[in-house]
């Protein structure tokens, strides 16, 4: 009968080992780079600090990353969230200029309400081409991750709109509880998304459509409404993050809104030990990946890094990563060991 494994052996094994000792060797440098640098002090009723900048920054990334988590579960990808959050910016700052009270709440809510509206009907759109029109997901959201700019752009009228909404801000400045709003919506986010994903069926049919959309669809599965739907929620969570971006600035400018957050969202995910073949999903791990990502942005300054090569930098890091959590890799870095019987081939000299 095969042995039970020890408590060590399940830690060892666990898929979020290497993600939490990565971001604790990232923890570990900052402090030998500027031993205060976790020193945390309350002032004005609030918890200021690195690792409270740390929570807050995460927060945009960690909200895509959730959506483009489901996404890639169903053997997808959306390069399209960094065009979405732009355009829920932009759809926010207009309506809230255009209002006739700017600074009321109301008007906030109304301006983050249609902006929400409208990134969900873009989500819809990316998963009408994919599921409906069998685009290859990688081709139909470059489509929306080209045209988006383009349309937050539009919105605009091409200039960087600023507005004066105390309530809109307090979405990214904002503090409950001594903590910052902006990482409790993403939190909140996480929570709502692990209970439809894992006390529903909800989570089983993602992983079945992405592990054998074929036999799914004999099992019954409807796998065109799963791949709606979570693409549909991608762009929620996409614009989300781009209130979220704009809140923190006071201000939309369609360009530069939300650039290349699909990339660190998609390596936050990878880092969570989340397949791009699809299937299972990690959600704590894409959890602790945008962590990490933030925590990576905050090192790269704090240790000297030039911006110059702060990108390298950050490849070199998310590689080392990803190589540690690759059977294959840590199969090749393994050492025999002593005494270990070796195979003998048959017809071979022993």
């Amino acid at each position: 009968m095969p042995e039970n494994p020890t408590l060590v052996q399940r830690v060892l094994r666990h898929q979020l080992l290497w993600p939490v000792l990565a971001l604790l060797v990232l923890l570990l440098v900052n402090v030998v780079a500027k031993p205060s640098f976790l020193d945390v002090r309350m002032q004005d009723g609030h918890l200021y600090g690195n690792v409270i900048d740390i929570m807050r920054n995460s927060a945009p990334v960690m909200l895509v990353a959730l959506g483009m988590t489901l996404v890639i579960a169903t053997r997808g990808i959306d390069l399209s969230v960094g065009a979405i959050a732009a355009i829920a910016a932009a759809v926010a700052c207009t309506r809230i200029i255009g209002a006739g009270d700017e600074a009321a709440l109301s008007t906030a809510v109304m301006a983050m309400t249609y902006a929400i509206v409208v990134c969900i009907v873009l989500g819809a759109w990316n998963g009408l081409l994919v599921s409906v029109l069998g685009i290859q997901p990688i081709i139909a959201t470059l489509i929306l991750m080209v045209a988006g700019r383009g349309i937050s752009m539009a919105i605009t009228d091409g200039q960087i709109t600023t507005v004066n909404n105390p309530w809109f801000s307090d979405l990214a400045s904002g503090f409950v509880l001594t903590l910052p709003l902006a990482f409790l919506v993403a939190v909140g986010m996480v929570v709502f998304t692990a209970l439809l994903t894992r006390r529903t069926a909800l989570g089983m049919l993602i992983e079945a459509v992405g592990i054998n959309p074929e036999a799914s669809r004999l099992a019954g599965v409807r796998a065109r409404t799963i791949i709606w739907t979570v693409y549909g929620f991608s762009g929620l969570c996409a614009g989300l993050a781009g209130l979220v971006i704009a809140a923190n600035t006071n201000s939309v400018n369609a360009n530069s809104l939300g650039l290349w957050i699909e990339l660190d969202a998609i390596l936050a995910v990878v880092i969570g030990g989340t397949s791009l073949m699809g299937g299972r999903f990690s959600l704590a791990g894409t959890f602790i990946g945008a962590l990490f990502i933030a925590t990576l942005a905050r090192t790269i300054p704090n240790i000297g890094i030039p911006s110059e090569v702060n990108y390298l930098f950050k490849a070199v890091v998310v590689i080392a990563v990803c190589l540690l959590q690759s059977p294959k890799a840590r199969a090749l870095l393994r050492v025999r060991r002593p005494g270990a019987p070796t195979l003998v081939k048959a017809g071979s000299p022993a």
